[in-house]
């Protein structure tokens, strides 16, 4: 799968620009606040629907526009189909060959008619082959593996970072997966209200029994998909430089009776304390002596860089086997926050060079502001910003 072209209208700071892409390895180049993050964000909202940085997504429309637009033309060089999801046991195929279209149209609730009216709008508008979808049928069209430098928190911080990880990954390749989390979120926010209207007023227990059935059901199959992530990531060999990493998959069950267990904590807290929302992934790292330790406490900053990237690797890999397609990977500025070592890993893996000569990552878009790092690609396209 290729991303031919990019077509920006008011988002952000760019008021207007089509970028056209070579199937392999892309670089923008710019300086500072020119936009470079802009344009992988935009790519990544055509991929899931949603921002990677913005709180609200108005945000990602230009200051002085009513309505944003973001339009990526596809090309697929196997036979996958649009639209096709997939599981660990059977990719999707299709018979047949097409370039396809994703747009996404972002407004402030209303657009600007001319004549200083103006009428009311979605605030997004999702579209594939110019149809509107939903979300849950929008997303994992275009599939991404993104890389930045906010992710070398993602050993060290909040459980909620990589449970967000996993939600990306598997909602690109599962709509069963993406139905399911949008379900389970809709119902956790539902029970809590629940719970502290049981705390408050003294509702009875027996109003939660619908929302109890929805989320376990839900999130038996969250959890299930994360652990396979898991093993699969564990069982992967990419080279020598990351076989001793590997992920232990604190799972947080719900069942009838945990939440029964924990029934009264609940209501005293007004909040679900048992479900996947409390799932957390840990990065191990084997020692000499093939004895395991915790990377956030005992690994080096390097180690914990090392282990994001071979997590990385792992998603892409991960994506491939059950989509059929290689995701687009984006890079954004981490050459700045690697040294020489882990640069060079990153340009043999991208040139299929050293221990990685049978390793393919597909197309890549890659920014920087220091052209200097440039020097390590034998071929790319640039971009200038």
């Amino acid at each position: 799968m290729t991303l031919r072209n990019l077509k920006l209208e008011n988002f952000r700071n760019i008021k207007k620009r089509i970028f056209e892409f070579d199937s392999l390895v892309n670089v923008i180049i710019g300086p500072n606040a020119s936009g470079k993050t802009n344009i992988l964000e935009s790519i990544f909202l055509l991929s899931t629907g949603k921002s990677f940085k913005a709180k609200i997504e108005e945000e990602m429309i230009n200051y002085d526009a009513s309505l944003a637009r973001v339009e990526g033309k596809l090309e697929f060089e196997g036979n996958r189909e649009i639209g096709s999801g997939g599981n660990l046991d059977k990719p999707n195929v299709s018979s047949f060959r097409q370039a396809n279209s994703l747009e996404v149209v972002l407004t402030r609730g209303e657009i600007d008619i001319g004549g200083d009216k103006f009428e009311k709008a979605p605030r997004k508008k999702l579209l594939v082959n110019d149809i509107s979808k939903r979300l849950v049928d929008f997303a994992g069209n275009l599939k991404t593996v993104l890389f930045g430098p906010w992710d070398m928190d993602l050993v060290t911080q909040s459980p909620a970072l990589r449970r967000k990880f996993l939600d990306n990954v598997l909602s690109q390749v599962d709509r069963e997966y993406r139905r399911s989390i949008l379900s389970y979120e809709k119902g956790l926010k539902q029970r809590n209200r629940l719970l502290l209207r049981i705390r408050e007023e003294g509702l009875s227990r027996s109003q939660l029994l619908f929302w109890d059935r929805l989320l376990i059901k839900n999130g038996d199959y969250i959890s299930r998909k994360r652990e396979e992530f898991v093993d699969f990531a564990n069982k992967l060999e990419i080279g020598s430089n990351f076989n001793d990493f590997k992920l232990e998959y604190d799972k947080s069950a719900i069942s009838e009776a945990r939440l029964e267990q924990y029934a009264q904590e609940e209501i005293a807290a007004a909040t679900t304390l048992v479900g996947p929302h409390r799932d957390d992934i840990i990065f191990k790292a084997k020692n000499s002596n093939q004895k395991e330790r915790d990377l956030s406490r005992f690994g080096s900053r390097g180690e914990q860089r090392m282990a994001v990237l071979w997590l990385k690797l792992s998603e892409f890999c991960f994506i491939e086997m059950i989509s059929g397609d290689k995701p687009l990977f984006l890079l954004d500025d981490i050459f700045s926050e690697l040294d020489h070592e882990h640069r060079k890993i990153i340009f043999d893996l991208l040139g299929r060079k050293g221990n990685y000569a049978n390793f393919s990552l597909g197309q890549s878009i890659i920014t920087t502001a220091d052209d200097h790092y440039i020097g390590g690609f034998a071929s790319f396209l640039m971009i200038k910003l």
